[in-house]
């Protein structure tokens, strides 16, 4: 039996707010799929506050759409629309980020984590950290649990992106309670320091804040924690690649060939400190004028295909230049969480992930 969308708004038409009106009516419902008999769809909710109250309302809309004829498995994700409020500053963490490293022998895993994913750029301004979290939010979506962690000491962008302001909390001064967003599990330096401020640090501050980062905050169990590495290859891309387990590593770059002479870099730094590189990713590999629906290759075309085969590794996926991917980032609900060609490119490009055994 063929399940339709509206089948699936009409059994959630039944699922009431307080005030007596329906998640539907509320207009709450994201990123509905219906793919045979598998169900997929995301409550957002006005405010992280009301969201918190909603566990009930999200046991009862996996209930009812379970309960429509032909659906054999529902995914819902509860999750809130814009930055989360500020935490009360009565209860401040205690927790001070960015110290020098402490010792340690050798490489270590993340307790609770499967699998850490390291994704790279030669260079800025190639869409590494755009990429990075509408692949956690597809990865999310795709029923896989999530974390992102926001290496980019001196300019974060994950807040901003996946939409989230509040400060974490530390209850006993020692381990941090990382913030979620659109189903994922998310850390970001830029969560602990002033926006306004920058942030002025040597080497050995920054190697500490990262060793902080993983092993003090609560991740929980996770099938994938990916790392928005800094462009570059410099102290936070040696200190991740030498005192963590990595599964391996993904560069990001454009077809022109400044980015990759800089991809190239990031390559042979990933291949001297051991960490196998998985795949590659061409970002703003083509453009769709929305207009006439003619395709232009700005940047040029085939660059990073022909890296990847020149090296032997994957090419992971091509993804567009779309001014809604920017627009979504900017207003902190990443593309992949909603329905669009850019969500479904991410979507291709997580399952991708999963079934290489990647995530």
């Amino acid at each position: 039996m063929t399940v339709e969308k509206d089948q699936i708004l009409a059994a959630l038409q039944t699922v009431t707010l307080p005030g007596g009106a329906s998640l539907v009516e509320k207009d709450m419902i994201r990123a509905l799929t219906v793919e045979g008999d598998a169900v997929r769809f995301v409550i957002e909710a006005p405010t992280p506050q009301e969201a918190a109250r909603m566990g009930g309302v999200r046991t009862a809309a996996e209930t009812v759409v379970g309960q429509v004829p032909g659906v054999a498995s529902v995914s819902v994700i509860l999750t809130a629309h814009g930055p989360a409020a500020a935490a009360p500053k009565s209860q401040p963490p205690s927790l001070k980020v960015g110290r020098h490293p402490t010792p340690q022998s050798g490489p270590a895993p993340v307790a609770g984590v499967d699998r850490i994913l390291a994704i790279g750029s030669g260079k800025g301004g190639v869409g590494k950290s755009t990429v990075s979290s509408n692949l956690a939010v597809a990865l999310a979506k795709e029923g896989r649990r999530v974390g992102l962690l926001d290496a980019d000491i001196y300019g974060p962008s994950q807040p901003r992106m996946m939409g989230v302001s509040q400060r974490p909390g530390s209850p006993d001064g020692k381990t941090i309670i990382p913030l979620k967003a659109h189903g994922v599990t998310m850390m970001s330096i830029g969560l602990m320091v002033d926006p306004d401020k920058a942030v002025v640090w040597r080497g050995p501050m920054l190697m500490g804040a990262l060793q902080q980062m993983l092993g003090q905050v609560e991740w929980g169990e996770l099938d994938v924690l990916i790392v928005d590495l800094p462009p570059g290859t410099g102290d936070v891309q040696l200190t991740l690649c030498q005192k963590t387990h990595l599964t391996g590593a993904i560069v990001v770059s454009t077809p022109q060939d400044v980015a990759l002479l800089d991809a190239r870099k990031a390559l042979d730094m990933f291949k001297s400190l051991n960490t196998p590189v998985l795949g590659l990713i061409e970002n703003m590999s083509t453009f769709h004028c929305p207009q006439c629906g003619h395709e232009s290759q700005i940047f040029g075309h085939g660059g990073v295909a022909d890296e990847a085969a020149r090296i032997g590794v994957p090419m992971l996926g091509a993804l567009p230049i779309d001014l809604d991917t920017g627009l979504a980032g900017d207003a902190g609900t990443p593309i992949a969480a909603g329905e669009s060609a850019m969500a479904e490119a991410y979507r291709v490009l997580a399952r991708r992930f999963i079934d290489g055994g990647m995530a």
